[in-house]
């Protein structure tokens, strides 16, 4: 499914950010029987559902028209959110000394299934929290941003 996102990511991407957007992400999943397409936009002062309904209408064409889904999909346009996953390395770039939350496939060897710090660093293997905390990204379920109400 990997493929698909990276297909419609290139395909909407310069047609979103000429409109004033930027694409945050794209995922294509399977939840129960349906498929999903969700395009997660973002922009300076924040997005509503106007943004929503202005890029899904810019795209909904042009992905008929390449037709990279087979599957009958529904397609969803939201903002990333307050705290937003980061799914690529250009969104732990974008986050590095924040606070972020790391769920993991399976306990560490303190027992522990979730891990919350402030990012220090990344690289393709591991993802390093300010207190030398590295966890394995092959071990890594999910990583949020954390925001402090």
């Amino acid at each position: 499914m990997a493929n698909i996102e990276e297909k419609v990511e290139k395909l909407i991407k310069e047609r979103i950010e000429k409109i004033g957007y930027e694409l945050y992400d794209v995922e294509y999943c399977k939840e129960g029987k349906n498929y999903f397409l969700r395009i997660f936009i973002d922009k300076q002062d924040g997005i509503d559902i106007n943004d929503c309904e202005k890029v899904n209408n810019e795209i909904t064409d042009i992905l008929d028209e390449e037709n990279y889904i087979k599957e009958q999909y529904f397609l969803e346009v939201s903002s990333p959110g307050i705290e937003r996953i980061l799914r690529k390395d250009r969104h732990l770039e974008q986050n590095i000394g924040e606070e972020i939350n790391i769920k993991l496939f399976k306990k560490n060897e303190e027992g522990q299934k979730e891990i919350q710090g402030i990012l220090r660093q990344y690289n393709e293997e591991y993802i390093e929290l300010e207190n030398n905390t590295k966890i394995e990204r092959k071990n890594i379920s999910q990583i949020k941003k954390v925001y402090n109400w």
